[in-house]
C-alpha cells in the first residue's frame, strides 16, 4: 500500500476504485464498503485505494472537542493494510480544504487528482462544514467527471445501523466488551510510556504511564487489558483516571502488565480493553488499595 499526503498519484492509480470516508474505527461497517471496492476493482482489473481525512473534521470544526477518536491515524493505516489497498491518500483537513465546496471536492480531487472511475461511499455519507454535501451532491455530478457513484447500505447490528458514534458511546460507557463485536478486535490505545511518580513501582504493582491524548475517553475505573509490543503480548490490568488515592489532577492511563518486569519509558506499547471491571475510587490508605488491586488482578486474570 503506497500511502499518499499530496496529489502526485502515480498514473496507475488514476481511473480507478476509491472508497472515501473517516473511516474513524475500521468497524465491520467501514469494512463493508472497502470490501466491496475492493471486489469491484478485482472484477474490472482496476488499482484500489481509500481517501480519508486528518485530523478528523469534526475536530478540526470543533476545537471544544478534545476526545473523539477511536483509533490513531496509525492504527487505522495498520488497518487499511490488513484490508489490500493498492493505495491510501490522506487528505490534510485544514482551514483551506474546509472552505471548499463539495463540488470543487469533487471538481479538485475526485476528477483532477484521481480521476476516478467508481466511487464507493456508504448511505449516509457527508462532507462539507454545513453537511450540505452527501450522496446526492456525488450523484448530480457523476456525467460532468465521468465516474459512477455506488452506495453500500449501512451495515445493521441489533436493527441499529453501524457507525463511529456508536462505537465512541459503548467505549464511554465502558462496554468494551461490546465494542469487539462492532470491530473484529478489542478497542486499543496505542501511545509512548511516559515518566510517572513510580507509585506503582513503591507498592509492588509497576505501572506503564499512557496519556490517551485525543483518543475517546473510556469510562473512568479499571480494565482487564492485553499489553502488546513487538516483543510480547501479554494480560493485564489498567487504571484510567485521575487517581484520587493519590490526589491526582491529570487524566492518565496506567498498565500493570503481568509478569513483565523491563523498563519500557519511552517504548511504543497497544493496549487492548478486554472488559470493565470496576469504577475509580479513592481508598483510605495504601493498604487497603494493594488489597484491591490483588482482587482486580485475580478478575482480570479469570
Amino acid at each position: 500500500m503506497i500511502i499518499y499526503k499530496n496529489s502526485n498519484i502515480n498514473k496507475k492509480f488514476k481511473r480507478g476504485v476509491v472508497a472515501i470516508g473517516n473511516f474513524d474505527g475500521l468497524h465491520f461497517g467501514h469494512q463493508k464498503v472497502i470490501k466491496q471496492s475492493r471486489e469491484k476493482a478485482k472484477k474490472n482489473k482496476l488499482k484500489f485505494g481509500v481517501v480519508t481525512f486528518e485530523p478528523v473534521p469534526v475536530m478540526f470544526f470543533n476545537r471544544n472537542i478534545k476526545n473523539h477518536r477511536i483509533n490513531s491515524l496509525k492504527q487505522k493505516i495498520i488497518g487499511l493494510k490488513k484490508l489490500k489497498l493498492d493505495f491510501l491518500k490522506i487528505i490534510k483537513f485544514n482551514k483551506k480544504f474546509s472552505k471548499q465546496s463539495p463540488k470543487n471536492f469533487i471538481k479538485n480531487i475526485i476528477y483532477k487528482d484521481l480521476n476516478s472511475k467508481f466511487i464507493f461511499v456508504s448511505g449516509n455519507f457527508k462532507f462539507g462544514k454545513n453537511r450540505e454535501g452527501d450522496v446526492d451532491t456525488l450523484k448530480k455530478n457523476e456525467k460532468y467527471y465521468s465516474y459512477k457513484t455506488i452506495i453500500t447500505k449501512p451495515l445493521k447490528k441489533n436493527n441499529k445501523v453501524l457507525s463511529s458514534s456508536i462505537v465512541r458511546s459503548n467505549i464511554s460507557s465502558g462496554r468494551v466488551n461490546i465494542v469487539k463485536n462492532f470491530l473484529g478486535r478489542n478497542w486499543s490505545v496505542l501511545g509512548r510510556v511516559i515518566k510517572g511518580k513510580k507509585r506503582g513501582r513503591k507498592i509492588g504493582f509497576p505501572t506503564c504511564n499512557i496519556k490517551l491524548n485525543d483518543y475517546i475517553l473510556p469510562r473512568l475505573g479499571v480494565y482487564s487489558v492485553n499489553v502488546k509490543t513487538k516483543s510480547f503480548n501479554r494480560k493485564g490490568i489498567a487504571n484510567i483516571g485521575y487517581r484520587p488515592t493519590f490526589n491526582g489532577k491529570s487524566l492518565l492511563l496506567e498498565v500493570n502488565i503481568f509478569g513483565i518486569k523491563a523498563n519500557l519509558y519511552k517504548k511504543v506499547i497497544e493496549v487492548d480493553f478486554v472488559k470493565y471491571i470496576r469504577g475509580e475510587k479513592k481508598f483510605k490508605n495504601i493498604s487497603e488499595l494493594k488489597m484491591q488491586i490483588k482482587k482486580d488482578i485475580k478478575k482480570a486474570k479469570s
